[in-house]
């Protein structure tokens, strides 16, 4: 399982001027993502988790303090990399633990069949396991969408921008590559996340800074239950 320090992360809305002006100062000062592609964006696909009275969602909604949800996701139509990630958040602080899991292992969990899980040696495997047992967490929402990431050294500092942000509305088949859509009712908007650790240097602040732009709640899993 991999484990990650807590980190602070905020996120904005933002509109294609904002954008267009963003990423001319970004590209200057920070560097892009290994993962990125020739365009400096990849593709997410996430199926997120939830149990039959919408706790996560409604947990979310309602700005529990402490609280969490799993989700099942991979990049640029690759199933070979495959990832099941549990995202915490507590007192204002993310948290975020990980595990790849296999192609048919994913299928297996989709489809309920979860027993194997029990045998595994894997922490997080074996939570998920529980609680997808005793809180009864299942397959909820497919989120689509592209990222474009930056990176800044000094504070551990990442930036992203999500755009074109899509729902599979109730399918659950997370690796069928025509499957149908829907664009949210964020439609234009994109938004701009960032996550650091200790702190945020003063020329980032001074960077993403946006004029009558405040810091967002936004949430992609939340933004797609509105249509199932």
């Amino acid at each position: 399982m991999k484990s990650r320090k807590p980190r602070h992360e905020f996120k904005h809305y933002i509109n294609l001027a904002d954008y267009f002006a963003l990423i001319q100062r970004l590209k200057i000062i920070t560097k892009q993502d290994p993962y990125a592609g020739e365009n400096g964006e990849y593709k997410i696909r996430s199926l997120y988790f939830d149990n039959l009275y919408d706790k996560v969602l409604n947990e979310k909604i309602n700005g529990v303090n402490k609280r969490e949800k799993f989700r099942i996701r991979y990049y640029n139509d690759d199933t070979s990399f495959i990832k099941l990630e549990k995202k915490s958040k507590v007192n204002g602080l993310c948290y975020k633990e990980s595990a790849l899991i296999t192609k048919e292992e994913c299928e297996k969990i989709i489809s309920g069949d979860i027993e194997w899980m029990r045998k595994c040696c894997n922490k997080l495997i074996l939570e998920f396991y529980a609680k997808m047992n005793f809180q009864q967490l299942k397959p909820k929402t497919i989120v689509d969408y592209e990222r474009e990431p930056f990176i800044y050294d000094a504070g551990n500092v990442r930036i992203t921008i999500d755009k074109n942000i899509r729902t599979g509305i109730y399918s659950k088949d997370l690796f069928d590559n025509n499957l149908p859509t829907m664009v949210t009712d964020n439609e234009g908007i994109m938004i701009l996340e960032i996550k650091y650790d200790e702190f945020i240097p003063e020329i980032i602040k001074n960077i993403i800074e946006i004029k009558d732009r405040q810091a967002s709640a936004f949430s992609k899993y939340a933004a797609c239950r509105i249509y199932g």
